[in-house]
């Protein structure tokens, strides 16, 4: 920790795929950028991505996007249990060469890793370091991190949050929180039937279901209560494809394996602003979204890019002051709860089975399927978020 400097113009607390992004998107442009992440290396996480196009044309762009890893999406297909009406959008909609790419989370924080480790363009990367204060004050930010063992204070123009929101408390920025009584249940799950890039997104009447092509097989991602009545973690191999196979039934084919099985909590979380005094907020610091309709992390990467932008623009004695912020934040409103809010209201629009409600939102899904405008206009939004 020695070489690290003690003051940078900019230091971003998390170094995954949104705050590496950051500190990428404004390398060589003669800041000095400070990346503290906790981890000595990326962690083996099993989760996969559904990365839009867009995010993917800034990951190239960047030298960090893992193409064997990827598998694109050609389209998408919406139905629900139990009820007529289904869409299928396509990339065809957009004239793109795919909607979107599954991605293994840990092959996009491992490229990320390694080109932040290159130490190039004015980006310091420290590993294993945990960050245990903020303070803001009128002309810089005090950042309190160690590391085996050695504390040191660095100070910065603007610090940037892109970890998880651990932070929040202590920079004057609050924090919401909706506790979804979900659990996502997350596996890969293999088929008689070649995916051919076709996703599906199946609102089962217990909770909804995704399915994203990934390499010969799928990434499952399927909602369950947090008290599940059908326990699916602990069911054996069999009864837990036949539970799949009944909700979804033969549009994927034959269920014929599963893999390992992992759950983890779902819960809808948002800071109050994604700006405090010296401080900015991206990513799963900002927002931390249910996994429907895939749109978490490109949500989060756009607020890198953003911000990005805005820091370019900035004259040096700007950085982090209010003005610059209230741009940034200015800029990030709409998409944020616009997507924020269409997130949360499919889990609660298709958690209601009353008849009505049902044939509503069939009725919604036969007009988005055959009415071209709607339907591309919707696929756009997917892909490139809310202007």
């Amino acid at each position: 920790m020695r070489d690290f400097p003690d003051h940078l113009d900019l230091i971003i607390v998390g170094g995954g795929p949104v705050g590496g992004a950051l500190a990428l998107l404004l390398a060589h442009r003669g800041w000095q950028i400070g990346v503290l992440e906790a981890r000595q290396q990326p962690a083996q996480d099993s989760r996969a991505l559904a990365v839009a196009h867009a995010s993917r044309q800034t990951l190239a762009g960047l030298g960090v996007w893992p193409q064997a890893a990827a598998t694109p999406i050609h389209t998408v297909h919406v139905s629900q249990q139990q009820a007529f009406g289904r869409v299928k959008l396509s990339d065809a909609d957009l004239g793109l060469p795919a909607l979107g790419y599954v991605l293994p989370y840990a092959d996009l924080a491992m490229a990320i890793h390694v080109r932040l480790a290159e130490q190039a363009g004015g980006v310091h990367y420290l590993t294993g370091a945990q960050v245990s204060g903020l303070k803001s004050l009128d002309g810089y930010a005090v950042v309190t991190v160690s590391q085996g063992g050695q504390e040191r204070l660095l100070t910065t123009r603007l610090a940037v949050l892109a970890e998880g929101g651990k932070l929040l408390a202590g920079s004057g920025i609050g924090q919401s929180e909706h506790d979804y009584q979900q659990q996502a249940v997350v596996a890969d799950v293999w088929s008689d039937t070649p995916h051919r890039g076709q996703a599906f997104e199946r609102f089962a009447l217990d909770g909804p279901i995704a399915m994203l092509p990934k390499q010969d097989h799928y990434a499952l991602v399927w909602t369950r209560p947090a008290h599940d009545p059908l326990a699916v973690l602990g069911l054996p191999d069999a009864a837990f494809l036949a539970a799949l196979q009944d909700r979804m039934g033969d549009r994927a084919g034959l269920l014929t394996r599963v893999g390992t099985r992992a759950a983890f909590p779902l819960r809808l979380k948002w800071a109050d602003a994604h700006h405090g005094r010296r401080i900015a907020v991206v990513g799963n610091a900002a927002q931390t979204l249910h996994p429907v309709a895939g749109q978490g992390f490109n949500l989060g990467l756009r607020d890198a890019i953003t911000l990005a932008r805005v820091i370019a623009a900035t004259p040096q004695p700007a950085l982090g002051d209010a003005d610059m912020l209230a741009r940034f934040a200015a800029l990030r409103q709409r998409d944020s709860l616009a997507t924020v809010g269409f997130t949360d209201g499919l889990i609660r629009l298709f958690g209601l089975e009353s008849l009505p409600v049902r044939h509503l939102r069939a009725a919604g899904l036969l007009a988005l399927d055959n009415l071209q405008p709607l339907r591309r206009g919707f696929a756009q939004r997917m892909v490139f978020g809310t202007a």
